[in-house]
């Protein structure tokens, strides 16, 4: 996946996490999170990690711009450990605008955050 310039940046706090067995003896975690991202407002969104220290995402998302219109997104991505706690992200989300963005972010699951940038997609 081919990244363009830097759009802005996203910030999320998980608020729920469920765990779950997946195939081949994986685990899957779903994690509920909200927060901001520059350009789209107030973020609610869902996040789905099949894997253990490395693994595959899909993201599903409703932004609440500050205009009052809404955006939803869906993507999908992998991600690995870095280090204890700690996950590097890299993803696709498409957006109902019809743009489609690059992703990178970093997880620490010990403060429950996800924070990262956002790329244009070329």
């Amino acid at each position: 996946m081919a990244k363009g310039k830097q759009l802005g940046e996203f910030s999320q706090k998980f608020t729920s996490l469920t765990l779950t067995p997946g195939p081949a003896g994986s685990i899957v975690t779903q994690g509920n999170c909200e927060g901001t991202a520059t350009g789209f407002g107030t973020v609610l969104a869902t996040g789905t990690f099949v894997g253990g220290k490395s693994g595959t995402f899909s993201y599903c998302a409703t932004a609440h711009l500050d205009n009052g219109e809404e955006l939803s997104g869906t993507g999908s991505g992998t991600y690995e450990s870095t280090g204890k706690h700690h996950w590097r992200t890299q993803g696709l989300v498409h957006i109902s605008d019809g743009r489609t963005v690059v992703s990178e972010g970093e997880i620490d699951l010990a403060a429950r955050s996800w924070t990262g940038k956002i790329f244009e997609n070329h």
